[in-house]
């Protein structure tokens, strides 16, 4: 059996090894590191199946570090631990690359429930797919590859950024809730918060796909509804 590993990053020896013997005992392969600079060292050597990455770290901002992971090629769903409603910070991680968050003070119920949903949605169902291709406009989408290419370019999204693409390339033309996208793409349960996490994977999507983001073609806003694929 395929054993998923885990890399923590967080600076509280306490919290780290609870966390990491509760993942454990879920049968997740656990390694701890308590600085940024370390794990993300270990993140380029080993590449983890999944990231939990603390927003406070004694030698810089998780943020910073999520950043830099993205920049060195990193695609492993990343998960962000944030303080309590510290809004900026979720914004601000979703927005350097980070796939989702949980708010401390958490339970290993929920902490489990979003990573489960990561590792389902990053791995689970893309290698499950046929090796059909997806079209949207001049992009060509590549399911068992899990890749995005206009022409002879190939698109660098995260897997967040691909499931969003390819779940409205199988609903063109249909207004999309920002309920139905966080159910589909990220697959747990919603919150008024949570509804940024949309929109900002929204933005960052098209800043990958649309010739000028800023006027977009492919993925509009419907107002009080949420967004739709142009046909």
């Amino acid at each position: 059996m395929k054993v998923t590993r885990i890399l923590v990053i967080e600076d509280d020896i306490h919290v780290a090894q609870s966390l990491k013997d509760g993942l454990e005992r879920y049968d997740y392969a656990v390694t701890v590191k308590h600085t940024g600079a370390d794990g993300f060292e270990h993140a380029r050597q080993h590449n983890p199946h999944l990231i939990v990455l603390d927003v406070r770290l004694p030698d810089g901002s998780g943020l910073d570090y999520c950043r830099q992971m993205r920049q060195q090629g990193l695609r492993q769903p990343i998960l962000m631990l944030t303080v309590e409603r510290d809004e900026m910070d979720k914004v601000l991680g979703l927005e350097v690359g980070a796939d989702d968050y949980v708010t401390k003070p958490y339970s290993l119920r929920e902490l489990l429930s979003r990573i489960r949903a990561l590792l389902r949605r990053a791995y689970g169902e893309l290698s499950s797919v046929s090796a059909d291709l997806m079209y949207v406009g001049d992009l060509v989408i590549d399911r068992s590859r899990g890749i995005v290419q206009r022409g002879d370019h190939t698109i660098p999204l995260s897997p967040t950024e691909f499931r969003l693409l390819v779940y409205f390339a199988r609903h063109p033309g249909q207004a999309l809730s920002r309920v139905q996208i966080l159910n589909a793409v990220w697959g747990h349960e919603v919150d008024v918060e949570s509804e940024n996490i949309v929109n900002v994977n929204i933005w960052r999507l098209r800043e990958k796909i649309e010739i000028d983001p800023s006027v977009p073609t492919f993925i509009l806003t419907v107002p009080g509804i949420g967004y739709r694929l142009a046909t």
